[in-house]
């Protein structure tokens, strides 16, 4: 009797069952002490890429940083007034430029995310919904909840328009700042040329930009997208590549602020903080991972983000300088340009 039609496709899934466990094997194996199996010609050595050309980091890191007290801590902004302010556990915890604590306002949920508008509102995302306080402290509004697998990441003010990203449904939701939805943004669309966002882990940031146009990361395929209010894709630049250049790992970058026209990005796992100008063009390096954490590589539980996951945030104050969230060892670490001779 022949071969069937069915034991074919059998020997042909046991096959794809070896290959990828295989493949599963060697992934997991981030050591390297068990062996791959693989030729010299295949080993793929990550640490190399914590090496940074010294030429390329054109910033140096201020010898005190800023302790936030916190267990857990989650995004950074500065505001119109200069003052960092660091959201984490349950609390918004805000610091003058000198470091000095100036006081906090407590909260009811963990706060996922945090902007702060033109008037001094905070708008504080939570896991599944958005929160508005005024600078006392005082909360004025809590937005209707969104579904059960909503995560959200982070959160923009532009004038009238609130636009949260929302890394558990992969979609941008644009609000006014009543809290009344508006639209989404970012659905995959074929005739738009819209691909839609691919989000793997808990790390996906937006802002609005000096022209006029929301920036969105899309981590999955390694780049920054921009889009008009009303939801078309305009541009996109970035690459997946192991350079410095590129964005490499399975999702970066995974945070960025908006320097003048260029763009502060923040990888994880191998983390770096880089700039790009407004096309996406690379321009120096703020910190490389040998400086940011022990060892050059953060490894990382994707979405255990209760968790130290090394995926830090960033900001900018109008002097230039850069404040780095690291959220490994919770401190807020400054940045200047080099001084030129």
């Amino acid at each position: 009797m022949g071969i069937t039609n069915i034991e074919i496709l059998a020997a042909v899934l046991v096959v794809l069952a070896i290959i990828i466990g295989t493949v599963a094997v060697v992934w997991l194996d981030t050591t390297g002490e068990k062996g791959s199996g693989l030729g010299k010609e295949f080993i793929y050595d990550v640490k190399d890429l914590a090496k940074i050309d010294p030429n390329l980091i054109l910033y140096e890191e201020s010898a005190d940083a800023i302790s936030t007290g916190l267990k857990v801590s989650r995004a950074i902004v500065i505001d119109f007034d200069g003052r960092v302010c660091v959201a984490g556990d349950k609390v918004i915890r805000v610091f003058a430029e000198s470091g000095d604590f100036v006081g906090e306002i407590k909260l009811a949920d963990s706060p996922t995310s945090l902007t702060v508008a033109d008037d001094g509102k905070f708008y504080i995302g939570t896991k599944d919904h958005v929160e508005v306080y005024n600078a006392g402290g005082k909360r004025l509004a809590a937005w209707q909840s969104l579904d059960d697998d909503a995560v959200l990441t982070s959160i923009a003010v532009y004038k009238n328009d609130v636009f949260v990203a929302d890394a558990g449904n992969r979609i941008v939701v644009h609000y006014d700042t009543a809290g009344r939805l508006i639209n989404h943004i970012g659905t995959k669309d074929k005739d738009k040329n819209i691909p839609g966002f691919l989000v793997p882990s808990p790390y996906f940031d937006l802002a609005v930009a000096r022209d006029g146009l929301l920036r969105v990361t899309n981590p999955g395929r390694h780049r920054i997208e921009a889009y008009t209010f009303d939801g078309d894709l305009e541009f996109w630049w970035g690459e997946f590549s192991s350079n410095v250049e590129g964005f490499c790992g399975c999702c970066n970058p995974v945070n960025f602020a908006i320097l003048d026209d260029n763009f502060v990005t923040c990888e994880k796992g191998l983390i770096r903080v880089k700039i790009y100008d407004a096309e996406g063009a690379f321009m120096a390096v703020v910190a490389g991972p040998e400086q940011l954490v022990e060892g050059g590589i953060a490894r990382i539980d994707e979405w255990a983000y209760e968790s130290k996951a090394g995926g830090f945030d960033v900001a900018v104050d109008e002097s230039g300088r850069i404040f780095v969230l690291d959220t490994m060892k919770n401190v807020v670490r400054i940045f200047s340009r080099k001084k030129t001779s």
